[in-house]
C-alpha cells in the first residue's frame, strides 16, 4: 500500500528536471512506470543519492508530479523529505541536482552528503 503525497510535503521536482525526466522515461523501455528516488550509504560524506527508472514497489512512498511518478521506500523518505531535484546544463557538463534542506554537509561533487 502507498501513499501519494503533494509535492512540496516531500519532494519536488523543478520545471527543467520534471521536463528531462518525461524524456527519459519516455525512452525507457520496460515496464518502468517512474523513478526512484532513494538513499544508500557511501559517498565521501556518508550517504550517496540514487535515481533510477522503476516501477512501484509495496510500502513505497509515491510522489507525482506533471505526470512523473517518484517512488521512496521508507527508510529513504526520512532523508528525502524537503528535498528539490533539479536539471542543470552547463560548462561543467549535465546532470541532476539534489538540493536537500535536511543535509548538514555534501561533498563537492554533489553527489552525497550527511545528515
Amino acid at each position: 500500500m502507498s501513499t501519494t503525497e503533494t509535492p512540496s510535503a516531500l519532494v519536488a521536482a523543478t520545471d527543467s528536471a520534471v521536463v528531462e525526466l518525461k524524456r527519459l522515461v519516455a525512452a525507457e523501455s520496460g515496464e518502468v512506470t517512474g523513478v526512484r528516488m532513494a538513499v544508500k550509504g557511501g559517498g565521501c560524506s556518508g550517504l550517496s543519492y540514487v535515481l533510477d527508472f522503476d516501477k512501484e514497489r509495496e510500502g513505497d512512498n509515491v510522489v507525482e508530479q506533471e505526470g512523473i511518478r517518484f517512488y521512496m521506500d521508507r527508510k529513504s523518505t526520512i532523508y528525502l523529505k524537503g528535498i528539490q531535484l533539479d536539471y542543470k546544463e552547463g560548462l561543467q557538463g549535465k546532470g541532476f541536482v539534489f538540493q536537500n534542506p535536511n543535509a548538514t554537509n555534501t561533498c563537492g561533487c554533489g553527489e552525497s552528503f550527511s545528515v
